[in-house]
Parts: C-alpha cells; sequence; structure tokens
C-alpha cells in the first residue's frame, strides 16, 4: 500500500475502511490528474477521474456523518481541506 494508508489503518491488513479506502482514492486522483494533463484527449481516463472523485466524496459525508474524529484526522493527514 502507499505511505498515505500508513497512518489511517485500523490493524495491519486493512484495505476495506473508509479511511484507506480514502487515502487510495486520494492517490488515484492525483495520478489520474497527472495523466490527463499531458494526454487532453484521454475521454476514458477523466470519466475515470470524475469516478474517483465522486466515490471519495461519499465517503467523505459518509465519515463526516458517523465518524466526526475520524474524518478531521483524514483530512488533516491527507491535506484535503484547510
Amino acid at each position: 500500500m502507499t505511505n498515505k494508508t500508513e497512518g489511517l489503518k485500523m490493524h495491519e491488513k486493512d484495505t476495506g475502511s473508509s479511511e484507506v479506502q480514502i487515502a487510495l482514492l486520494t492517490d488515484k486522483i492525483e495520478t489520474l490528474s497527472k495523466h490527463i494533463k499531458e494526454f487532453k484527449k484521454d475521454k476514458h481516463s477523466s470519466v475515470g477521474l470524475l469516478r474517483a472523485v465522486n466515490r471519495r466524496k461519499k465517503l467523505l459525508e459518509y465519515l463526516k456523518k458517523n465518524k466526526m474524529d475520524s474524518y478531521k484526522n483524514v483530512l488533516s493527514k491527507l491535506n484535503l481541506r484547510k
């Protein structure tokens, strides 16, 4: 896994918690953003980017609604909002 997930894992093999999924989606979003800047006509990747952003947004809304302390932790660790 990536470095971003290290501080958010519940246990060693955690891949399914909302916090880890958000970290993985953040990595995917950063990678796709760089790709799209280079290849502007790649519409399939831009659709994938939108899906990843929307999925991350839904997971963040879930955390904000149900686990506020975890939500704040994720935002600070991943530098998502100010």
